[in-house]
This record gives C-alpha cells, sequence and structure tokens, in this order.
C-alpha cells in the first residue's frame, strides 16, 4: 500500500514538473498565435513601425557620422588661400570636401566682395538648409516614439474587451482558458508596443545629439571663416 501511494506521489511530482517545464517553454511566437486576431495585426503593425525605426536610425546615423568627418587642416588651408587672394582655389577645395562646413565656406567664398551682413545671411540661410538635410526623416522617430505605445494600448483595450465578452457568454461560468485570447491580447501587445516605442525615444534622442554636434561645427567653422573676413589686410 505505501509503495502504490509512493508511486501515485513520484507520478503526481513527474506531472507537475512536466506541467512546469511546458509552461516555461511557452514561446513569444506562441503568445502571439494565442492572442487571437487582433492582437496578431497590432503585434505585425508594430512590427512593421519597428523595422521602420530601425531604417531611419542606422541611415541617419551613417548620413550624420559622414557629415561629421572633415579634415583638420581644411580652414587652415582656406585661411592661406583667402589671405593669398586665391578666392578660386579655396572654392575648389571647398568643392571637393563633401560635408555641410564645406558647403557653408564655399556660399560665404562665392559671396566675398559684397557686405559682410549679406555673407552672414548667406551662411545662416545656407546651413538651415543643411540642417534639414541632417534631420530628414528623424521627426518619424519621434511619432513612433509615441504613437508605438499607444497602438500597443489600444491592444490592451481590445484584449480586455474580448475578455469582458468571453465573460458575458460563459453564463456565470468563469474559466482561465476562455479568457486567454484577450489577456494575451492584452498583455503581449502592451509590452509590444512599449519596446517599440522605448527604441525609437533612445534612437531619436541620439540622432538629435549627433546632429547637434554637427550644427555646432558648423556654426564655428562659419564664424572662423567670418572671423577671416574681418580681419585687416
Amino acid at each position: 500500500m505505501s509503495l502504490l501511494l509512493f508511486q501515485d506521489a513520484t507520478l503526481g511530482v513527474d506531472a507537475s514538473e512536466e506541467i512546469a517545464s511546458e509552461e516555461k517553454t511557452l514561446s513569444i511566437i506562441n503568445l502571439i498565435l494565442d492572442g487571437g486576431v487582433g492582437g496578431q495585426i497590432i503585434i505585425a503593425l508594430l512590427f512593421v513601425l519597428l523595422l521602420v525605426a530601425l531604417y531611419i536610425y542606422f541611415e541617419r546615423y551613417l548620413a550624420i557620422n559622414a557629415a561629421s568627418k572633415i579634415d583638420k587642416n581644411y580652414m587652415n588651408q582656406i585661411r592661406d588661400n583667402i589671405l593669398n587672394g586665391n578666392l578660386e582655389a579655396a572654392k575648389v577645395l571647398s568643392q571637393t570636401n563633401k560635408s555641410p562646413v564645406a558647403r557653408l565656406i564655399e556660399k560665404g567664398i562665392s559671396r566675398i566682395g559684397k557686405p559682410l551682413e549679406d555673407i552672414n545671411t548667406a551662411i545662416e540661410n545656407a546651413g538651415k538648409l543643411e540642417i534639414y538635410k541632417l534631420e530628414k526623416n528623424v521627426s518619424v522617430l519621434a511619432t513612433i516614439s509615441g504613437a508605438a505605445p499607444m497602438i500597443g494600448f489600444l491592444g490592451t483595450v481590445i484584449g480586455m474587451i474580448v475578455a469582458i465578452h468571453e465573460i458575458a457568454n460563459s453564463g456565470g461560468q468563469i474559466d482561465i482558458k476562455m479568457l486567454s485570447d484577450g489577456l494575451y491580447t492584452a498583455m503581449t501587445t502592451t509590452v509590444a508596443g512599449l519596446i517599440v516605442g522605448i527604441i525609437a525615444y533612445i534612437s531619436y534622442n541620439h540622432l538629435i545629439a549627433r546632429t547637434n554636434k554637427v550644427v555646432y561645427q558648423m556654426e564655428a567653422n562659419s564664424v572662423e571663416f567670418l572671423d577671416l573676413l574681418n580681419e585687416p589686410a
């Protein structure tokens, strides 16, 4: 009798361990599939937003990183050419240097001979255009960072509506398995929305910080160029 009880207890422990192991191996894909059609649509939308955010981040990061690179001797060469009256060489040097700073200096060189205020205005207008190019599509990241959590919360509301609908149709007998679709939808979409929103938010702020660094370079070199024009002959 005691042997049978021991065997039953052993079988019970093994069964519970098997159930626990099955619960632990529940994958993300299973969570998404168990979330119902509404949850799957929202997860798919969030996945598309994630791909868009990653594409914009890496594309802008490479572009901004390339824009921040400038020859350390560039301004010294510009100074030497201008002081020697060789404006054409300074313009060619700026054209061969594919950076926002060089394009601003080229705009200023092309205005030499006009009042200093006109040169300054031309450089400022060119600078605004360069900043616009650097910030291209970056605002989309800000939109995704705000929209993704809201879409996730929409999935939460849909999931809770499904769960309440199942409770209403259960005839007073609540079965947790019957509520699982709504609960899976509510939880998975919320988590997915927050993950996408966090990634987009961090990416946006990092790109803004990198852009500000390039803007500082443009401002510093523009001031140096204008000071060069103000130097006595």
